[in-house]
């Protein structure tokens, strides 16, 4: 659903919700107060929220909206972002707003409702053992197995999936894909690298060495090398 007293507004938002496979549009409201009334009736999971509005602020509002409902501030003015993230908002979003940044707010708030766990449970309580992964063309995805896996790197808003001599690069933040890789398999061990644990051959200061590339370059970042011996030591991983 899309609050804004913008007409203008409603009418972009409604036409990017409507280019969202899982997003169905609710309706839009330009009084703050019907749209409030209709989330209240409705069974909303995320809201759209202009901030300055004639009636009542959208800070005002989120108060009364309900707590299960995920809502993503939209507007002109970036002095309200610390309000809003104080508020517990999901995501801020400056007008005008662009498609790509839209989409990846709404995949924030996916996340949130549906946590990526109980899509992409672990190995215990899942028989998934693929991930697929956006292609360079519209329409286009690769089955990726974890068992052919070798490690992953963060380039920026790429990643690259090290298959052995297999490259495959998607548009992905390394964040977003970590999320979705059962943690029994796989372990963040520097801001741009994930490692197959079944994969590794052994540990030389700060460099893990692979089995099927010993010449990789892959490096225990300070922040994550606590972590990554403890469980090494505790047999948590083999």
């Amino acid at each position: 659903m899309v609050i804004d007293d913008e007409e203008a507004a409603i009418t972009v938002l409604s036409h990017f919700i409507r280019q969202v496979p899982y997003l169905e549009y609710k309706g839009g409201y330009t009084s703050p107060v019907e749209g409030l009334h209709a989330t209240q009736e409705q069974d909303v999971d995320l809201l759209f929220l202009d901030v300055q509005m004639p009636e009542i602020s959208g800070l005002d509002l989120i108060k009364n909206v309900k707590n299960d409902c995920r809502i993503i501030l939209t507007t002109a003015y970036s002095q309200y972002a610390i309000d809003g993230f104080d508020l517990d908002v999901t995501d801020y979003l400056l007008k005008p707003i662009p498609f790509p940044r839209f989409l990846k707010a709404v995949e924030k708030a996916k996340n949130q409702l549906i946590p990526p766990e109980t899509i992409l449970a672990d190995s215990k309580t899942t028989t998934d053992d693929f991930i697929l992964i956006k292609g360079d063309a519209k329409g286009k995805f690769f089955k990726v197995d974890y068992k052919d896996i070798d490690f992953i790197e963060g380039m920026k808003n790429y990643v690259a999936i090290i298959c052995g001599s297999k490259k495959i690069i998607s548009l992905l933040n390394i964040k977003d894909i970590e999320e979705k890789l059962p943690p029994q398999q796989f372990m963040r061990v520097h801001k741009s690298f994930i490692v197959s644990i079944s994969k590794i051959s052994s540990i030389e200061g700060n460099q893990i060495r692979l089995k099927n590339l010993p010449a990789a370059n892959i490096i225990i970042g300070d922040t994550y090398k606590n972590a990554f011996l403890e469980k090494m030591k505790s047999g948590m991983i083999n």
